[in-house]
């Protein structure tokens, strides 16, 4: 989870909000903030995750609440559009990184494919060797995370003043313009709290293990966010923040000088690889689930015999690889990520208050702490920012919810086509 979530985000949005924001102060509340509503969607998934511990993750949650249809658009739209978009966007940060660690112009969008087949490669190889790389670059990345911190409190950084704010940016924008950009870019950095929902089909005593991941996982990237946004504030101003790509290497160069930028640039590269490598683990395990449902072509559902299942992570790769070809940008792709994704995200965090109404006797090993009030702020919080990213933005965001919403009737053009036997035979459900 944490190997997800700790991705290309941290290095990418502090000086994309530098040039919305001028308060030290409000950029560290809008990262508690954005933790903090992950947090809500955490303890609300924890809860679902618990009562359908099985593969699949949000996709699960959305069928068994509110039927096949739900649950069809949403497989559709995650194995077309939302995994391949997020593994592509991270993964273009690395080859752009890449590039400029060695010094070369190597045409991104080819390296980004690449490190994408290879990661799948190692995917393909067994959920042990996916996970045990995962774990050794969350290692590196949050190691070096906590290194920023230490070294910059070592140096004697954090000296009185070091959050003081800075001049309005040059182009003034509007409170409700600017709070969607920033939570926007935060919780992309935020993204990946859910994915271990996608792995429960594999886990041990998903019903024990899996609230603790998500709870813990959730509040220790959250501390590490805020902790290194403060570090990089006492190492560069925030009005020095504008305008860059990135800010790490800088960061490192003014702690222990011109190596520190080289090593900084490599945690970068080793963190967004990391990232995308845990994406992939995750994602085709949701593709996996709906066929085996019969609610996707049944090829998709086939395991290879090291256990993994490896039709879906190539189909996938694939699909990953075309949208950074056809697309190519990391907005582009980072973009529609984040709109199409929390728009699945609130309904599925809606579907706590539907199994409790439905299966209210069922078994819970875990209740969602604050219910209901969490779940409502979670599912309140999605779908403001739904609709403010459509104010904002409509030329953007409504095409992507026009797919969105093709998926209802390609859903109801698989049944007729035959569509909706599950793997044993057995038609699928239809609430």
């Amino acid at each position: 989870m944490v190997a997800v979530i700790i991705g290309s985000g941290i290095f990418k949005a502090p000086p994309e909000i530098a040039g919305w924001l001028s308060d030290p102060w409000m950029v560290l509340v809008f990262w508690l903030g954005g933790g903090l509503l992950a947090l809500c969607g955490a303890l609300t998934y924890a809860e679902l995750a618990v009562l359908h511990p099985r593969a699949g993750g949000v996709y699960v949650f959305l069928r068994q609440a509110y039927g096949d249809a739900t649950g069809f658009v949403f497989g559709w739209a995650y194995m077309l559009l939302i995994k391949p978009f997020a593994a592509g966007g991270i993964a273009i940060v690395f080859a752009e990184h890449f590039n400029a660690l060695l010094g070369i112009t190597f045409e991104p969008r080819v390296e980004t494919c690449i490190a994408l087949v290879l990661l799948t490669a190692i995917n393909a190889r067994g959920t042990v060797l996916a996970t045990g790389v995962a774990g050794m670059m969350t290692i590196i990345k949050a190691g070096a995370l906590v290194a920023v911190v230490v070294g910059a409190a070592a140096a004697g950084r954090f000296a009185a003043g070091f959050m003081a704010p800075a001049p309005p940016p040059a182009e003034h924008a509007g409170v409700i313009a600017a709070a969607v950009a920033v939570l926007s870019v935060v919780l992309w950095s935020y993204d990946g709290w859910s994915d271990a929902g996608s792995l429960a089909g594999e886990v041990t005593e998903p019903r024990r293990t899996l609230p603790r991941v998500l709870i813990l996982g959730t509040l220790a990237v959250t501390a590490l966010y805020v902790a290194v946004n403060a570090a990089f504030f006492a190492v560069v101003p925030l009005a020095e923040m504008r305008g860059r790509d990135t800010i790490a290497p800088l960061v490192g160069q003014r702690l222990i000088g011109d190596a520190g930028a080289v090593l900084m640039s490599v945690v970068i590269i080793v963190s967004t690889i990391g990232s995308s490598h845990a994406s992939i683990l995750t994602g085709a395990r949701v593709t996996w689930a709906q066929s085996r449902d019969g609610l996707m072509f049944g090829f998709l559902s086939r395991v290879s015999r090291r256990g993994t299942p490896a039709v879906a992570l190539w189909v996938q790769c694939a699909l990953s690889c075309t949208a950074v070809l056809a697309l190519g940008g990391f907005a582009e792709l980072a973009g529609g990520f984040v709109f199409c994704m929390w728009i699945f995200y609130g309904l599925a965090g809606a579907a706590i208050f539907v199994e409790r109404v439905r299966r209210p006797e069922a078994p819970r090993s875990y209740r969602c702490v604050g219910y209901p009030v969490v779940p409502a702020v979670f599912v309140i919080g999605a779908a403001i920012m739904t609709a403010a990213s459509v104010y904002n933005s409509p030329r953007t965001t409504l095409p992507w919810l026009a797919v969105l919403l093709a998926g209802w009737p390609i859903y109801h053009a698989w049944r007729r086509s035959g569509g909706g036997q599950s793997q044993n035979g057995a038609p699928h459900s239809g609430h």
